[in-house]
């Protein structure tokens, strides 16, 4: 630990402070300094015991900047941004700043092919990434073996801090910026009172400091607490599921020569290794493939001693030999070094390696907690991202993939986030290609369609918890053969985990029929007296039609962003059907109840996600099996696109909604979930004779990119106006509805980008998003991959790409695929029954 004096806790606690900070730590520290920066004074940060004492003081202090996400490495390049400015500043407020630099090893060929398209997704961020041969690399970290070293990629700009000095600089920035700091005071309770609209808020907190001062009352409470964090939540009734994890790293005995340095951090993740200079010595670390979680069971959640303040846990030597082993390997020199010590602290984990940031269901009640030992290279970031959303509502990116509400109700289980968190931090190091998925806590979730799928060589993916089809692989010989030669395998990323049996499905889609289970779809329930008013100002497109009527749509932001992008059905006058996807409920259900709290609505809004199992039964002939099913009249003129009808299919209740998500004839079913295996059966049985074949979401994907369908969170965000991306058709002229003023600017303004549709020349060369795209011929990249794949029936590869808005169809382009750039055009999109006239028939 650092020797800078800490901030010391004196005087009484004030009766009243807008906004309380729970914990100590560079977290904290970090929003206390963003909030004071920002304007907010009437700050108070109370700390359990004293600054550090939780996971900072024992942190790495590694500060690397790329990650796969563009918004966390924008966080990341922030915080290193704000680190740098302390450092030139100079002063007791220095964090100990080294730009060091850092190296990332390939020691196997698929690791070559992942820094590859790391130094994509660094130009996409505008960091200065080099991929350079195992030699450059020794020549910047002299000690390293190059033995099994296919090559390296090197960030100057990365570098290292003292994580206690760095704590104590912002805590200090936050302290003469007017915010108050009270050490030694534990937050014992935290109140609330429910508003009109039945939600919660906090009024203040209770701490253990005694006498009538200890009850502050507050607008704000936001929890960073660390290892502590959940704990804290747990006093409002809010789940943040983290797990405290033993994280092991070795301090060396001296060996390097006076002066040597600064050397770059380095990672062989491989080995599962990284290392950084530590004066004359190194620090050595890595993530074990035997792991362990503390204090958190299968059957408990975590229970931190309450005394347990910087302290440590006893070494593991035992699960830290294969650690050990392979640091050797790459630094034969640590082979004859002594270990000064061994540092054993835990850190605190997310199931999915993802920070657990911002509001939750209790108003203002916010979290910043679940680092997942790189809280010290997002520490600036996660500060500055929390003091807008604060104080803004918004937190200025799109981040509902570290958004504390994106855990669904199987994360309250101990035991499914212990899986899942045991899981992300012995596969930290791991390959994810395309197609990879998670192991722990499945089949949790299933369709009742499930078993049928299970039996007939279905391959299950997961998402939000659900096992959801991607493909089937058939039994040989049955329905015929029909899979794809494996000359349409893409080369490279693309091609690891591709199957030949998307093919049949795809074309039963276009040439037949296919069945598709998508009861994994979020379905959100709008009802009440005041529903039709709170959908037409929810929801951007025209929402007012008569019951039957179906409307895709989108949700707009404050700034004219895209926050839903979804189908509303109106099933009564007051009451409205959303449907959005199986990754986006939980997103899109706290923003309409976001709405509704400030808005003051009395709406019920609800996910029944589970209630109603949904069949896509969608190709030419899906009129021809779903008639002799229904006493419904399914002619164009009695049951027209995007509309609803209940009726029934065979002896089940269903609503049948004539929608596609594929660019075809055909009804999206729903029945209640009960029904659900029946009416499954019966659509497989009736269209035996009409060629249909169930398919799953491999083939939905290939369909979707050839007619041009958005997917949200990739092609459309919060970060992209409907215009941009291509959905103006959607929105409804006028205003009154959220967002309209903030639209209406941006299109006084013009679009600056536009999201186009390129076709790569060689067919083999897909990209699957993040790729970098430039004009032929030219240097500068403009714009990024947002998603990708390959067309069946068009018989191409496919990608969206966002644009300079004058960039338009028959533009030659490059797209950077696997490290190569590959020559390619923009062309008017959909490629695929450009006007429509297939899903009208």
């Amino acid at each position: 630990m650092a020797d800078t004096p800490a901030p010391s806790a004196s005087g009484a606690l004030p009766a009243r402070a807008r906004i309380v900070i729970i914990g100590g730590g560079v977290g904290g520290a970090s929003v206390a300094h963003h909030l004071v920066e920002r304007g907010e004074r009437d700050v108070l940060l109370l700390e359990r015991a004293e600054l550090t004492s939780g996971s900072t003081f024992h942190s790495a202090g590694l500060v690397g900047q790329l990650r796969a996400d563009p918004a966390l490495t924008r966080m990341n390049g922030w915080s290193a941004d704000l680190y740098r400015r302390l450092e030139e500043a100079g002063g007791d407020g220095a964090p100990g700043w080294v730009e060091s630099g850092s190296l990332r090893l390939a020691s196997s060929p698929e690791r070559l092919e992942e820094i590859r398209r790391q130094a994509a997704w660094a130009q996409r961020s505008g960091l200065p990434l080099e991929l350079i041969s195992a030699e450059e690399a020794a020549a910047l970290f002299p000690l390293m073996s190059t033995d099994g070293v296919l090559g390296a990629a090197y960030t100057p700009t990365d570098g290292q801090v003292d994580p206690a000095r760095l704590c104590y600089a912002l805590a200090a920035s936050a302290r003469a910026g007017g915010a108050r700091i009270a050490q030694r005071t534990r937050v014992t309770a935290i109140t609330t009172v429910q508003d009109a609209t039945g939600a919660n808020r906090v009024t203040g907190v209770r701490t253990d400091r005694g006498g009538a001062e200890s009850w502050v009352e507050c607008e704000v409470v936001v929890d960073c607490g660390g290892m502590f964090a959940a704990e804290i939540a747990r006093l409002v009734g809010v789940r943040v599921p983290i797990v405290p994890m033993s994280h092991q790293y070795v301090v060396t005995e001296a060996f390097l020569p006076a002066g040597t340095g600064p050397l770059p951090s380095l990672r062989d993740p491989d080995l599962l290794v990284y290392y950084r200079q530590e004066v004359e010595g190194l620090v050595m670390g890595g993530y074990e493939r035997r792991s362990a979680p503390w204090t958190a069971t299968a059957q408990s959640f975590d229970a931190v001693p309450a005394d347990f303040n910087g302290k440590l846990l006893p070494p593991e030597w035992d699960r830290f030999d294969e650690i050990v082993e392979n640091a050797q390997v790459r630094v034969p020199a640590l082979a004859d070094t002594g270990v000064r010590t061994m540092v054993n602290g835990p850190e605190a984990f997310t199931p999915d390696n993802e920070f657990c940031l911002g509001e939750t269901e209790v108003g203002g009640f916010f979290v910043a907690g679940g680092f997942c030992a790189h809280g010290i290279a997002g520490a600036g970031g996660i500060g500055r991202v929390m003091a807008a959303w604060i104080l803004d509502g918004d937190p200025g990116l799109d981040l509902w993939h570290m958004d504390v509400r994106r855990f669904g109700r199987e994360y309250r289980s101990p035991g499914y986030t212990l899986g899942r968190v045991v899981e992300n931090y012995e596969s930290y190091y791991d390959i994810r290609p395309p197609g990879s998925q998670r192991r722990s806590g499945r089949p949790l979730r299933i369709s009742p369609a499930y078993p049928w799928h299970a039996a007939n060589g279905a391959v299950f993916g997961e998402k939000a918890g659900w096992e959801r089809v991607e493909y089937y692989v058939p039994e040989e010989g049955a329905q015929g053969d029909g899979r794809a030669s494996d000359d349409l395998r893409p080369r490279g990323w693309a091609g690891h985990g591709w199957s030949p049996w998307v093919l049949p499905e795809h074309r039963a889609a276009r040439e037949a029929v296919a069945l598709f289970d998508e009861s994994s779809f979020a379905k959100i329930e709008i009802t009440g007296p005041g529903a039709a008013e709170f959908a037409a100002r929810a929801f951007a497109g025209r929402v007012d039609g008569p019951p039957g009527s179906l409307a895709y749509t989108q949700a707009l932001d404050d700034r004219g962003g895209v926050a839903m992008d979804v189908t509303v059905t109106r099933v009564t006058p007051d009451e409205f059907l959303v449907v959005t996807g199986t990754a986006l409920g939980l997103h899109d259900l706290a923003w309409l109840r976001d709405r509704a709290r400030t808005w003051g609505s009395t709406v019920r809004i609800a996910d029944v996600s589970g209630a109603w199992a949904c069949f896509g039964l969608w190709g030419p002939r899906a009129r021809d099996v779903l008639a002799p099913l229904t006493p419904a009249d399914l002619t164009d003129v009695a049951f027209p696109y995007l509309t609803m009808q209940e009726t029934t299919v065979g002896d089940v209740p269903v609503r049948a909604l004539r929608v596609t998500y594929v660019g075809e004839l055909g009804w999206e079913l729903y029945c209640p979930a009960e029904y659900g295996a029946g009416l499954w059966s019966t659509l497989v049985e009736a269209g035996a004779p009409h060629g249909l074949r169930p398919a799953g979401y491999r083939a939905i994907e290939s369909l979707r990119l050839e007619k041009g369908y958005r997917a949200w969170g990739s092609d459309v965000s919060r970060d992209t106006t409907p215009d941009e991306a291509g959905l103006g058709f959607a929105v409804r002229p006028g205003d009154g509805y959220a967002g309209a003023e903030a639209l209406a600017a941006a299109r006084a303004r013009g679009p600056a980008r536009r999201l186009r549709c390129l076709v790569p020349a060689d067919p083999r060369a897909v990209a699957l998003g993040s790729e970098p795209v430039r004009v032929a011929g030219t240097d500068d990249v403009l714009g990024f991959v947002t998603s990708g794949g390959y067309g069946y029936t068009v018989e191409r590869s496919i990608a969206y790409a966002l644009l300079p808005a004058e960039i338009s169809p028959g533009t030659a382009v490059e797209v950077q695929i696997d490290g190569e750039w590959v020559a390619g055009e923009v062309v008017r999109g959909p490629l695929y029954d450009p006007k429509g006239e297939r899903v009208r028939a």
